[in-house]
């Protein structure tokens, strides 16, 4: 997260702050952050009741929530940097220590270890169930860049796979001929939109492109975030909060 803050009336000179940059946090990694997550809000999601601990003022259902900030958003763009698929084995809540029981790479043959449930979840022999997830390591622009991820799986696997055409599909001439750039070169509105089967009502992800990045250290920063993410250095933290806050939205 980078959140820029301009100096207010009143306030200590920022160049004060400056001579001391990053002091106090000489000892804080990368392992020490907690990358956000957005989310989309449902029926059920703790920040929309009034009555909840975890309320949030302003949240309703089909608003996004950085879960960290807890900033509300109707819409927002991003730069995608970095995807990754994989399969995330959790235990039914009320079992569950609150984190992952493992995550399993998408290649690898844990799905076929699986039986269908008569909730309609991919069940291991251990009683554990799957979600085939995919995570978007994203740039939120605007007036403070942060970095974020965004978790979709059940039936936002659709969109996950249609976004990621959407970049694949990009092609620029170079002076080699055509070529596909980088994911992170080009930005994306995301809002949400109502969605429905014969299941239930939710509300699910909208992916719209805007265009190429013209600001370069934007553009700096999607990479440098990109090459992070793929090197291993940021890690995403699953958790029960996360799985349950996406299963409120009413995917099915």
């Amino acid at each position: 997260m980078n959140q820029v803050t301009t100096k207010k009336e009143g306030a200590l000179a920022v160049n004060m702050f400056e001579a001391d940059a990053n002091q106090g946090a000489q000892n804080i990694a990368q392992e020490d952050l907690a990358l956000p997550f957005l989310k989309i809000l449902g029926q059920l999601s703790p920040e929309v009741n009034k009555r909840d601990g975890k309320y949030v003022e302003g949240a309703e259902p089909g608003k996004i929530i950085n879960t960290v900030t807890n900033e509300l958003y109707d819409k927002l763009s991003v730069v995608p940097c970095h995807y990754k698929r994989q399969y995330i084995e959790w235990q039914d809540r009320g079992q569950s220590s609150g984190a992952p029981v493992a995550i399993h790479d998408a290649d690898s043959d844990i799905i076929s270890q699986t039986t269908r449930g008569k909730d309609y979840k991919d069940r291991l022999p251990n009683g554990n169930y799957l979600d085939n997830t995919a995570s978007h390591f994203v740039l939120i622009v605007g007036k403070n860049p942060e970095t974020a991820l965004i978790s979709m799986k059940s039936t936002q696997l659709k969109v996950s796979r249609k976004w990621n055409s959407m970049m694949m599909g990009i092609k620029m001439q170079g002076k080699n001929g055509l070529f596909t750039p980088p994911t992170y070169s080009h930005i994306y509105n995301l809002s949400t939109v109502q969605m429905s089967n014969d299941k239930g009502t939710w509300f699910g992800w909208d992916v719209a492109k805007v265009g190429p990045v013209e600001d370069k250290s934007i553009y700096d920063m999607a990479k440098n975030f990109a090459v992070s993410v793929g090197k291993g250095e940021v890690v995403a933290k699953h958790g029960s909060e996360e799985s349950a806050s996406t299963n409120s939205t009413g995917n099915y």
